[in-house]
């Protein structure tokens, strides 16, 4: 199933991003368990972490040099606020 596109997003202390959905629904997501990785060690650098942008027309997002969290994942993981 497509998720809904994502209108916003805003990265927050202690790894977090505030998400907000075309629906309305506004999550946050937890990003620091996949920093404990290589592929997304470079996230521990907090500017390098609010550097994170929209991408896909909102259907995903992605870092300057590439890490990205499949829209699936953003979606079903995320917390409900």
């Amino acid at each position: 199933m497509l998720q809904p596109k994502i209108k916003s997003i805003k990265p927050v202390e202690a790894f977090n991003l505030f998400l907000e959905y075309e629906t309305g629904e506004k999550k946050r997501f937890d990003v620091s368990p996949y920093i404990k990785g290589t592929w997304y060690s470079e996230l521990k650098d907090e500017i390098y972490f609010k550097t994170v942008r929209i991408v896909n027309s909102g259907y995903g997002i992605e870092w300057a040099n590439g890490q990205d969290i499949a829209p699936h994942e953003l979606y079903e993981n995320s917390i409900s606020i």
